[in-house]
């Protein structure tokens, strides 16, 4: 079959509109296929089955119909997948490129850190001002990102477009500036500090990160590798 086709005719829409009920699980995975449809990409791929991509991915090929179906379905019996518009509407479902403005919390070490990343950019989300209390950084700027004195947090967030808080503070500031953020109107807080945030009452959506947790998990995967490994040679 030829690589050339009209999207119309190959590819099943996906449904329009908010779905609420989607398993955190299937949402966790779709990062995944972002990057692998990316890659595929890159390396010049234009059609692929869920057969193929699921061996790429070390899933079944049953687990990934049953995830893009969650969005209404993106292939067609008997062809497949369309690499780019596969990936531009898990893109477009993710929010990459939604234009989403974000500050980060802290110019310690991680914020610093942070910030030099391209990740940012890639996905679409802009950094626009850094936070901090000390008086080393404030003024100045980190990878063209101006920091800014904490006092002023109130302030700023009323004059721009803020959507994203990135939390590397300390841990006893974590929830007080939270708080602060919340009371600004911040959409989403990225939380990197491994303190568990929680606001109900909000409509804020949370990303509590651990760091500690996949460094745990890592340490078990080689401690079961290595136990293994002594069983087999005795």
């Amino acid at each position: 079959m030829s690589e050339n086709f009209d999207n119309k005719d190959m590819i099943q829409k996906a449904d329009d509109g908010f779905k609420p009920n989607i398993s955190p699980a299937v949402i966790r995975r779709l990062p995944r296929y972002y990057r692998y449809l990316r890659e595929l990409i890159t390396h010049g791929r234009m059609r692929i089955s869920s057969g193929e991509l699921a061996k790429m991915m070390d899933v079944t090929a049953s687990q990934i119909r049953q995830d893009l179906n969650c969005f209404g379905g993106f292939g067609q019996h008997g062809y497949g997948y369309n690499v780019n518009y596969l990936f531009a509407k898990i893109s477009e479902i993710l929010g990459v490129g939604a234009g989403f403005r974000a500050i980060i919390m802290g110019a310690g070490d991680l914020g610093r850190a942070l910030v030099h990343l391209s990740m940012f950019e890639k996905r679409g989300v802009d950094i626009v001002g850094m936070f901090d209390s000390g008086e080393g950084l404030v003024g100045k700027s980190v990878a063209g990102v101006r920091v800014y004195d904490i006092d002023e947090l109130e302030k700023f967030c009323a004059e721009n477009v803020v959507d994203i808080a990135v939390l590397t503070l300390p841990k006893e500031q974590i929830k007080p500036v939270a708080d602060r953020l919340v009371s600004c109107g911040i959409k989403g807080l990225w939380n990197y500090m491994g303190v568990e945030l929680e606001y109900p009452d909000s409509d804020v959506a949370i990303e509590n990160v651990h760091l500690g947790d996949s460094l745990m998990i890592l340490n078990y995967e080689i401690c079961r590798r290595l136990e293994k490994s002594d069983e087999e040679e005795q």
